[in-house]
Order: C-alpha cells, then sequence, then structure tokens
C-alpha cells in the first residue's frame, strides 16, 4: 500500500485530546516518538468536529469502553439472589456471565466490520438500541434460561461500543496522540470495575436483583441519547469499503497474514490473560488461601486498579512522545515477567511460609506494569491498519476476551488449598506475551508500513 508523502493541516492544539498536542502521524508511522504530520487523505467535517471537542468525545469513548465492565461487574453482588430467585443452581446462574462475556467476544467480529462498511455511527447506535432492549428484558427474565439468552444478546450489542470506540480513535489519531488517548481511555474504563460491584451492591441495599438491570438500561439509554447527539461520524465515505461477509473475512485475512498485525494482537491478547487469571482467582488466594477479610480483599483489588491506572497515566503524559512505544511495551512486559516470577517463587514455597503482604505487593507491581503494556499494543496494532481500523479493532478484542476466557479456568486446576496455577498461568501468558513481541513484531528491525488489506480500501492507492 503506498504511503502518503505529504501532510494535511489539522488545525490548532485545542483541537487534541487530553492535552496531546500536535498532529497525528501518518498511517505509516514507525513505533516510537512521532513527527508531525498527517495522512493524505482530506479531514472529513466529522473529525474536525470530534478534534474540537477533545475532552467530550474522551468522555463519550470512555463511557463506550466503561459500559461492558459495568454490566459485568454491577451484577456480580446479586448472584447468590438470582440464584434463589430464579430458583436455579450456581452453576447455571454462573452461564450468565459466561453468556455475556462470550457474545461481548464474538459481538466485536460482526460490529467491527460492519463499522468499516457503513460508518461507525450506525453500528454503534444500532447495538446500544439493542443493548438497551435486551438489558431491559434482563430486568424482567422469568427464567434462568431467559436471562442467560438475553444477557449474551446483552454482551453482543455491548460489544459495539469496545470496538467502535478503538475504531474512533484510530479515525482521529495516530502515533503517539494515538497511544496517549488509549492511556486517558484507560483511566475512565479503569475505573468501572472498582466501582461497579459498589454500586451494585448500593443498588441492592434498596431493591432486588432485577433494580441492577434497570439501572443499567437507564445508563444505556443515557450513553445512547449522547452518542446521537454529540459523536460525530468520524469515516468519511471515501475511506469506507463494499463487501459482504466474504469482504470482511478477506480483510481480517489480510490483517492476520501481517506477522507485526498477529504479534501485537497475540502480545495484547496474552498480555489481558494474564489480567484475567488474576481478577478469576484473587477472590479465592486472597480470602480463602491468606484468610483476608471481604473489606480487605476489596482495598487490595482497588489499589491494583488505581496502580494500572496511574502507570497508564504515566504512560500517556510522560513516556509517550519521549520513548519509543515499542520500548515501553518491553518495559512493560519486562515487570510483568519479573512480578509473576517472583509471584511463582512465593507461591510455591521457595522462600519459605509468605505471607499476603509480599504476595499482595507482587500483584501491585504485576498489574500496575499492564499500564505499559494493553495501551501500547493496541495503539502499535491500530496504526498499521489505517483502512481497517473497525475489522483490526475486532480483532484486537476478540483475541483478548478469548484468550482470557481460555486461560481464566486454569486457574483453579490444582483445587482450593493453593495459590501456585494462578502464578504458572500469569509466567506461562507472560513468557508467551514476551515471546510474540520479539518474535513476531521484531521491534528492533521493524519496516514502516500499513497492512495491505485491499486497494479498495485505500482512497490514495
Amino acid at each position: 500500500m503506498p504511503e502518503s508523502g505529504h501532510t494535511t493541516t489539522r488545525g490548532n492544539t485545542s483541537e487534541a485530546v487530553s492535552g496531546a498536542t500536535g498532529t497525528p502521524s501518518g498511517p505509516g508511522t514507525p513505533s516510537g516518538p512521532g513527527t508531525p504530520g498527517g495522512p493524505a487523505e482530506s479531514v472529513g467535517p466529522g473529525v474536525a468536529a470530534a478534534r474540537r471537542t477533545g475532552l467530550l468525545v474522551t468522555l463519550v469513548l470512555g463511557g463506550l469502553t466503561a459500559l461492558p465492565p459495568l454490566s459485568m461487574d454491577m451484577y456480580l453482588p446479586a448472584l447468590p439472589e438470582v440464584t434463589g430467585a430464579l430458583h436455579a443452581p450456581a452453576a447455571t446462574v454462573q452461564l450468565t456471565l459466561t453468556a455475556c462475556l462470550a457474545g461481548m467476544a464474538l459481538g466485536q467480529l460482526v460490529v467491527g466490520p460492519m463499522s468499516d462498511r457503513w460508518g461507525r455511527r450506525r453500528p454503534l447506535l444500532a447495538g446500544m438500541v439493542v443493548y438497551v432492549l435486551a438489558t431491559a428484558v434482563c430486568a424482567l427474565a422469568p427464567t434462568a434460561g431467559t436471562l442467560i439468552g438475553f444477557r449474551l444478546l446483552q454482551g453482543l450489542a455491548g460489544a459495539a461500543g469496545i470496538v467502535i470506540a478503538r475504531a474512533v480513535v484510530r479515525d482521529l489519531y495516530d502515533g503517539v496522540e494515538m497511544a496517549r488517548f488509549f492511556s486517558t481511555l484507560m483511566l475512565i474504563s479503569g475505573v468501572a470495575p472498582i466501582v461497579a460491584p459498589l454500586i451494585g451492591g448500593q443498588i441492592l441495599r434498596i431493591t432486588d436483583w432485577r433494580g441492577v438491570f434497570h439501572v443499567l438500561t437507564g445508563v444505556g439509554v443515557l450513553l445512547t441519547l449522547v452518542v446521537w447527539r454529540f459523536l460525530a461520524e468520524t469515516l468519511p465515505p471515501e475511506r469506507r469499503h463494499e463487501g459482504g461477509v466474504g469482504q470482511a473475512l478477506r480483510t481480517m485475512r489480510g490483517l492476520l497474514a501481517d506477522r507485526v498485525f498477529t504479534g501485537y494482537t497475540l502480545t495484547g491478547g496474552l498480555a489481558f490473560a494474564v489480567l484475567f487469571a488474576y481478577i478469576s482467582a484473587s477472590p479465592f488466594v486472597v480470602q480463602e488461601i491468606y484468610g483476608a477479610s471481604p473489606q480487605t480483599f476489596g482495598l487490595l483489588f482497588g489499589l491494583n486498579s488505581v496502580g494500572l491506572v496511574a502507570v497508564g497515566q504515566v504512560n500517556g503524559k510522560l513516556l509517550v512522545g519521549r520513548v519509543s512505544l515499542d520500548k515501553v511495551l518491553g518495559w512493560g512486559l519486562g515487570v510483568i515477567l519479573l512480578a509473576a516470577s517472583a509471584l511463582l517463587l512465593m507461591t510455591s514455597g521457595v522462600f519459605g511460609e509468605v505471607g499476603l503482604a509480599p504476595v499482595a505487593a507482587g500483584l501491585f507491581v504485576l498489574m500496575s506494569a499492564m499500564g505499559l503494556a494493553m495501551p501500547n499494543t493496541n495503539a502499535q496494532a491500530l496504526m498499521r491498519t489505517p483502512y481497517a481500523a473497525g475489522s483490526a479493532s475486532a480483532l484486537l478484542g476478540t483475541t483478548s476476551f478469548l484468550v482470557g476466557a481460555v486461560a481464566s479456568p486454569l486457574v483453579g486446576v490444582a483445587g482450593e488449598h493453593t495459590a501456585v496455577p494462578m502464578a504458572v498461568v500469569q509466567l506461562t501468558c507472560a513468557v508467551l506475551a514476551l515471546a510474540c513481541f520479539l518474535g513476531l513484531c521484531r521491534p528492533w528491525r521493524k519496516a514502516p508500513g500499513t497492512v495491505p488489506t485491499g486497494k479498495a480500501q485505500d482512497p490514495a492507492a
């Protein structure tokens, strides 16, 4: 795919998001500190308007990415009540979480290519409307089977927010500006898993489990109205591409055929699996093995989330633009690997009996390093795909959810009396993530370029 050789004026610095100044680099920009410049394609009115309202766009996209974790975690305190109310075994009620997670993973594969063909607004608004309707039915579900079915639909529709939010960022920004924006989104979406269970618990103080879905329905309606009113179309018609399922599959095949894109996708997915292993195992490890109270667990969970968000902000505000994205990503993966190794040594008894404090410290370091790895894998992968951002975003999200879903059950294979499986899964995924980064991305020799997904997608071709 030919690269642009000239730049386009983007407007003044007030159009940048999160205090980031300068113009995005072109679609073929190498990783690392970029230089001002822009791709050759024209900037549509929707893109210009979005940049002029950068803070508002940040909040809207942050809300879209925060809605799925809110949908998952706000519901967690209600699980025991649902079991009794619907007269269903706990294992069946757990499927309501699995169904929502599976829907979020699969929905991204559908919505991403749709947004490359029809633009961002229409698929996003359609997904939000379906989300609202599915969530409202969940609040009225008479049986566990009905609840499982509509939780699946809720996840499928909610995936639109995840995948299109990333695609919109790719439409608006490139290079270091995109990495900064992803770090800002992490600040917003990272708060959601912290506050969601607390909100759910407070809702249950005044109403039953159905009230949680009533609140989520209201949030969905509000977010739909905000998107309809304030989020302009960011993919101009000349950058869209026609084609049905066959074209979407060919586009994804072209993306996966690119070694570097696939490397970043797998690196991000495996890093996300480390996070999923922590989320799945930490309640059991902290409370059952080390005897901490639920309040202590909540405090540690919150501190780890704050660490992830804080390091993500250091990445976006201080490192991006001064240090190459690949170098920061390598640092993050290295710290994750070291923390996972320390956790395995501690939990396997190499240092003798260790208390909760050293293990909690290891988990904090591991989780904080995610703030260096996750935003930069997304940014580096999407920088290679300026003309198929929706499909690329779908592959990134689906890979993360699927790899995380596979890793999560493995943390309990050895029973309830050891934390070794959690550490083994985390260390294995960290090693594989670093191997994919070094073996496929090859940051020391990567040449600039974009993924050749077809001339029809590139108006400059």
